[in-house]
Order: C-alpha cells, then sequence, then structure tokens
C-alpha cells in the first residue's frame, strides 16, 4: 500500500512539475556584440502556443563596431557619435515540433524601438555670393522612435538532464513600420538668410535610404524631422532556462 501511495505522489509531482514548467527566462548572447543588454520572457498556453515578451537596452556609448564597418579611416566625427537605444518586443509563437513548445516556429511580432544620438557634428561649406568661402559646423542631436511589425522563423530546444536549460535560435526576422523623431542642430555663430538657405538645400537634398524627413533652417541651426518607413532585421541565438 505504501508503495502505491509513493508511487501516485511521484506520478502527481512529476504531473506537476511539468504543468508549472511553462515559463522560461532568456538572453540574446549575441546581442552583447553590440553592447545590447536583454531579457525576455515566454510563458507558454499550450503545447504548440506561447507568448515571448522581450525588452533590450544599449548604454550611451560610441557605435557598435563602426571600424569594423567603416574601417581604421572612419571620420572623427562618426568615431565621437555617441548612441543609446531601448526596444520592447512582444511576439506570439507558433510551434510545429512534437515536443512541447520547441522545434521550428513562426512568430509574428510588434516592436517599439527608441533611439537617441549625440556629439554629431555636420561640417559644411559653400561659397557665397561674393565669392568668399564660409564653413560652418553644426552640433546636432536628438532622438528617433518607431513602432513596426514583422515575421520571425526560429527554432528552439531544450536540453541538460531535466530537460531545463534552453536554446532559442533566430535564424531571421524583419519588421517594417513607421517612425517619428527631431535632429536639433545646433550653429555656433548666427546664420545669415544665404547661410540658412545654403543648409536647407544641403541637408534636405542628403540621400538617406527608407527615412523620410524634412529640414528646417532658421539662424540659430536647423531642426531635421523625421516622419516615415522604418525597417530593420532580427538574428541571434539565445540561452535560457526553463521553469
Amino acid at each position: 500500500m505504501k508503495t502505491k501511495l509513493l508511487a501516485v505522489a511521484l506520478f502527481g509531482f512529476a504531473t506537476l512539475h511539468g504543468q508549472q514548467a511553462k515559463n522560461i527566462i532568456k538572453t540574446n548572447v549575441t546581442g552583447y556584440i553590440f553592447r545590447n543588454v536583454n531579457l525576455s520572457y515566454e510563458r507558454s498556453i499550450n503545447k504548440t502556443f506561447a507568448i515571448n515578451v522581450g525588452f533590450g537596452m544599449m548604454p550611451k556609448g560610441n557605435v557598435p563596431m563602426v571600424k569594423n564597418f567603416i574601417g581604421e579611416d572612419a571620420d572623427n566625427e562618426i568615431q565621437d557619435l555617441k548612441v543609446s537605444s531601448t526596444s520592447f518586443t512582444i511576439e506570439p509563437r507558433i510551434y510545429l515540433g512534437k515536443k512541447y513548445n520547441s522545434g521550428f516556429y513562426f512568430a509574428p511580432y510588434y516592436r517599439y524601438t527608441k533611439i537617441k544620438a549625440d556629439q554629431i557634428q555636420y561640417e559644411f561649406s559653400y561659397t557665397k555670393d561674393d565669392n568668399s568661402e564660409r564653413d560652418m559646423t553644426l552640433d546636432m542631436s536628438g532622438d528617433i522612435s518607431a513602432n513596426s511589425v514583422g515575421l520571425m522563423i526560429g527554432s528552439q530546444w531544450y536540453f541538460g538532464k531535466n530537460k531545463n536549460w534552453v536554446i532559442d535560435w533566430w535564424i531571421v526576422g524583419g519588421h517594417y513600420g513607421v517612425s517619428k523623431g527631431n535632429i536639433i542642430g545646433i550653429s555656433k555663430n548666427p546664420l545669415d538668410a544665404e547661410d540658412q538657405a545654403a543648409i536647407n538645400e544641403e541637408l534636405n537634398d542628403l540621400d538617406i535610404p527608407i527615412i523620410d524627413y524634412k529640414a528646417e533652417v532658421n539662424s540659430n541651426g536647423a531642426k531635421v524631422k523625421v516622419d516615415g518607413p522604418w525597417a530593420g532585421l532580427r538574428s541571434g541565438l539565445s540561452f535560457g532556462y526553463r521553469f
């Protein structure tokens, strides 16, 4: 009788443990290469469906790996640029594997992103009507926020003696949405009408892909208003613990 009671108790404990192991805490380790501190929480709803919520932040600092993309000869203005960012992502996940919330999955998602930048020096020169050369510098800073939706394809599996450790491979994801923000440029010297017209033409003729913007110039400097599309990609490898 005692043996039967012990068996029932162990079965009940195992069943209860299986029911409770619906939570996963994870971090995308590849994000730290880009100074992105992040954490996500996944809650299982049933065998094939779960909700994953993630938060990430990049502390203020230089643009990550700027020399890798631009080279050692990158302009000082780019090297001195300071940026920070925060992001929030919520993604329902549809799993295709035979095991509970594992295997390949599709994840439509919503993402909010905010990026702040300062110590941007925009240098500009032109020839005035009297044929004199005019050199100007605008000290620029500001922020841009974006709301976007997308789709990610990934794969998740468990390992370890109790299958509590998790690997989550974000194979590829892409999102598209809208952005808004202002970049303010302050001139060290007052700008006359001719200066303003030259800067206005220069800024509005910049060829920046995807983002729509409009520049406004006054005697103190310029304001660049960002209001248009936004796009991005996601990929990475996360490790976590299931409980």
